[in-house]
């Protein structure tokens, strides 16, 4: 048995173990920075809109994910590690309210409670890790102070610095990996004492963020709907709107987290690691934006269901669940789930759907969306049921 894989299996040992009330608190807290995307979106959906929120959303998911790794490794079950989780939560909570003017006013703010949220976290993992927390710390603070230096500047100043942020983030797992600490006398990657996670709790952790979004996205479809008179027409809408969000909840929770939890468990230190990150950070990214875009097309959709729409909303509509559905394609690709051609040729034809919204009605475009996703589901469980394919032949 190798040094990666004894703490590895002590860990698996240990399996069982739910999220905490406190770590949903903070996944509530989090989910409003969502929300915040979704309203920035809708007041101005534009292509240069989307690019910013892209770069908001990848760069706050990150410490996101760095708080997930960091619960399951150090559970907040003391006093003393419950309190700076809530001072992250504060972090958190300053950068939601900041994202509406982060590209005006309130950027220097942003970046403040960013810093916040990344000393917080590498407080607590050097309970873990020691003095190798700074493997990957140094360059989470870069990135913040990066973010906070764009709250001074506008344009493309601030645009690059934020660009700077996501690079930072990104090479960050390639330079802790080639840092190494003892463990049993033998030296392994610093990464490698991360992948030490318990899948169980990290799958459902990432589950219930997402349950919590559908959440913010049902509140959009009140929000759409105003001040309206509930007549029949806007019940059929605000019916297929929510028909849309649930057969969105039915693609991942019916099939793919059982399966997400065994593909986890087949693997352990520096390659689980590796899996967790392209499954659970760059394939959710566009599954948890994608919700935000289609909130925000649902907000300006419901209200106007008998009527054409502009080419911005129909296609935040499609487009939220095209994104959706690639980012879980690129999961299931990840964890070799398959299989992915039902839902990858979902991702296409609902884009299709568009001309419905702007040459018909919106009501239409939402019928045309969950007939759609309906059948994607119904062909899938009818010919292909979800399988864990270790060849790594999914398609």
């Amino acid at each position: 048995m190798s040094a990666v894989d004894g703490p590895a299996r002590a860990t698996e040992s240990a399996v069982g173990r739910r999220v905490s009330t406190l770590e949903l608190f903070f996944d509530l807290v989090f989910v409003f920075t969502i929300t915040q995307l979704t309203v920035l979106l809708s007041h101005d959906l534009s292509f240069a809109q989307a690019g910013r929120v892209l770069l908001i959303f990848a760069v706050l998911f990150w410490m996101y994910g760095a708080y997930a790794y960091l619960t399951n490794q150090v559970p907040p079950e003391t006093n003393a590690r419950r309190i700076p989780l809530i001072l992250g939560m504060c972090g958190f909570l300053t950068c939601a309210l900041a994202i509406p003017r982060v590209f005006t006013t309130d950027g220097v703010a942003f970046g403040l409670g960013y810093v916040l949220v990344t000393v917080v976290h590498s407080a607590l993992y050097a309970v873990l890790h020691g003095r190798h927390v700074l493997s990957f710390a140094l360059t989470n603070v870069l990135a913040a102070l990066c973010v906070t230096a764009a709250g001074t500047v506008s344009g493309r100043a601030a645009e690059a610095l934020w660009l700077a942020a996501l690079v930072l983030q990104a090479i960050t797992p390639v330079l802790s990996s080639r840092i190494t600490t003892d463990v049993d006398g033998d030296r392994v990657p610093v990464t490698g004492r991360v992948g030490e996670l318990d899948p169980a709790h990290f799958v459902e952790r990432h589950g219930l963020l997402l349950i919590v979004a559908f959440g913010e996205s049902v509140i959009a479809i009140g929000v759409g709907s105003g001040d309206l008179k509930l007549d029949w027409g806007l019940f059929g809408g605000v019916a297929l709107a929510l028909a849309l969000t649930t057969a969105l909840w039915w693609t991942y929770f019916i099939r793919d987290e059982e399966a997400a939890e065994e593909a986890l468990r087949a693997v352990s230190g520096l390659a689980r690691f590796r899996v967790t990150m392209l499954a659970y950070y760059y394939s959710f990214v566009p599954m948890l934006l994608g919700v935000a875009v289609l909130a925000a097309g649902v907000k300006k959709s419901v209200g106007h269901l008998p009527d054409h729409l502009p080419t911005a909303p129909a296609l935040a509509l499609a487009g939220g669940v095209a994104l959706f559905l690639a980012g879980n394609v690129a999961f299931r690709a990840v964890l070799h789930i398959a299989p992915l051609r039902f839902r990858t040729a979902g991702a296409a034809v609902v884009l299709a759907t568009v001309p419905l919204g702007t040459h018909l009605s919106s009501l239409a475009e939402l019928f045309a969306l969950v007939l759609v996703l309906i059948a994607m589901l119904l062909a899938e469980a009818r010919w292909a049921p979800c399988v864990r394919d270790d060849r790594a032949s999914a398609a």
